[in-house]
């Protein structure tokens, strides 16, 4: 053989070793495919019906456990709001037992004490410790003097002739001081008003 039939020959021999290859592949599918029998409509709704209730079981465990956490959280925030409730005062009376006191040491030096004017100026410094102390702690005096009634903060008790015509409609006394803690009314002022 000369080598051109040679070259022939062994490509000849290739493309069938290629083809015996792809006949050989073939046959495998063909039988792997006869292997597996198609599923019968029963099979089909059985295994459906098994992932239906893997997914309900596991829609049943995540509600389980976030309902679990909710509850969890509510009994926490109610624990936390019962505290407030309880101890929300505890910095305000602590900021006022200092004027406490104060009024007990001028009590007992009220005894002793000769001179008027330096018992009523040691009053007249725990009064004014004590307002602002309620100050810091948002508690604000109600301004009244000669200001127009202003029912959402005044309470008129008592209405009598203005001693001047510009004074008509506006406070002349105060009965009461009246308080808010921040922007909320807690207690009207008293007032008199002239007419």
């Amino acid at each position: 053989m000369n080598p051109k039939e040679k070259e022939i020959n062994e490509e000849e021999l290739e493309v069938q070793a290629a083809q015996n290859e792809c006949d050989e592949e073939t046959t495998e599918k063909e039988t792997a495919q006869e292997n597996e029998t198609p599923l019968t409509e029963e099979e089909k709704l059985t295994q459906e019906l098994e992932k239906a209730n893997e997914q309900i079981e596991e829609q049943k465990d995540k509600y389980l456990r976030l309902s679990a956490e909710f509850d969890n959280y509510r009994k926490r925030t109610m624990k936390e709001k019962a505290e407030l409730i309880l101890n929300g005062g505890e910095k305000s009376i602590s900021s006022i037992l200092p004027i406490v006191d104060d009024f007990e040491r001028a009590i007992k030096n009220m005894e002793t004490a000769t001179d008027v004017v330096a018992v009523k100026e040691g009053v007249e410094l725990i009064y004014n410790k004590f307002m602002s102390v309620l100050g810091q702690n948002g508690v604000k005096v109600i301004e009244t003097k000669e200001k127009p009634l202003d029912t959402d903060y005044h309470d008129a008790i008592a209405v009598i002739p203005a001693p001047t015509e510009e004074l008509k409609g506006k406070i002349l006394d105060c009965v009461q001081t009246g308080y808010m803690l921040n922007d909320k009314v807690i207690r009207h002022a008293k007032v008199v008003v002239g007419e």
